[in-house]
């Protein structure tokens, strides 16, 4: 169980990085004060919510190379296989996305978020094509062999995990942050997709470790930054802009933008 441990402590080291947030203001769709400054995201995190998931990432692309950091996930990768030898599931593929249908689920029961509704689906949109892009880009770059299968050269970072970690993070700054269960909730679906992704022997701990900090950053960023954009935005724009996911056949992702009326 020691791997299977490795997994939960990485992993919540992002989870604890979003629940340790300044207390928030009460929810007030309209609030001034939730009008940050262009630079105010920048300033107000602590320095170690960004530091330590870059870290992760940084430290998982060192471990491409023969070295202690391959080594310690090598051996990782045999602990796992060594007592989960048969384990597999496709849960995987559908618990990345349940903090997202989550968030939404919350909406319908009329629950009072941070944003409303439109805002946050184009938060949700912005972030999903940001952590993506990032994901492929170092997916290319890297090429690192899957534990599973040496000939396939996408392991690194965790596609799935970057996208757990992006949801459960917007879920807990639209909903978590007067509710800790609703962000210890969704950081638990995320730290569980992380491990079925090594127990499913598809990634290493590293691409797992890796996907959670650019899920994190990247929901992170675009949380942050989107009140500042939408007000360069003329009238009520940025209220009525909707960018919407899209997903074609062969893995191909892209976005619609869209005006609510």
């Amino acid at each position: 169980m020691r791997t299977f441990l490795s997994v939960l402590i990485g992993c919540c080291a992002v989870s604890r990085a979003a629940l340790a947030q300044v207390p928030a203001a009460p929810d007030s769709v309209a609030a001034p004060a939730r009008l940050l400054p262009a630079t105010a995201w920048v300033k107000r995190p602590a320095v170690w919510r960004v530091a330590v998931p870059v870290t992760l990432v940084t430290l998982g692309y060192l471990s491409r190379n023969e070295n202690v950091l391959d080594e310690m996930k090598e051996e990782v990768h045999e602990e796992t296989r060594e007592h989960f030898p048969n384990f597999h599931t496709g849960l995987d593929d559908y618990s990345r996305h349940l903090p997202i249908w989550g968030a939404y689920g919350l909406y319908a029961v009329g629950m009072k978020g941070d944003r409303g509704v439109v805002p946050f689906t184009v938060c949700y949109g912005l972030s999903h094509a940001l952590s993506t892009g990032i994901v492929s880009h170092l997916k290319h770059i890297s090429r690192t062999q899957r534990p599973d299968n040496p000939a396939d050269f996408s392991s690194f970072p965790s596609a799935h995990t970057a996208e757990a970690f992006m949801t459960a993070t917007l879920l807990h700054e639209q909903f978590g942050k007067d509710r800790p269960w609703v962000s210890v909730a969704g950081y638990s679906v995320a730290t569980a997709t992380g491990a079925m992704r090594m127990l499913n022997n598809r990634h290493w701990v590293t691409d797992v470790l890796a996907g959670a900090g650019i899920g994190f950053l990247s929901a992170e960023a675009v949380w942050r930054v989107y009140p500042a954009a939408a007000r360069l935005l003329p009238g009520k724009l940025g209220q009525k802009l909707l960018l919407v996911p899209t997903y074609a056949p062969g893995g191909t992702v892209g976005a619609v933008l869209m005006l609510h009326n």
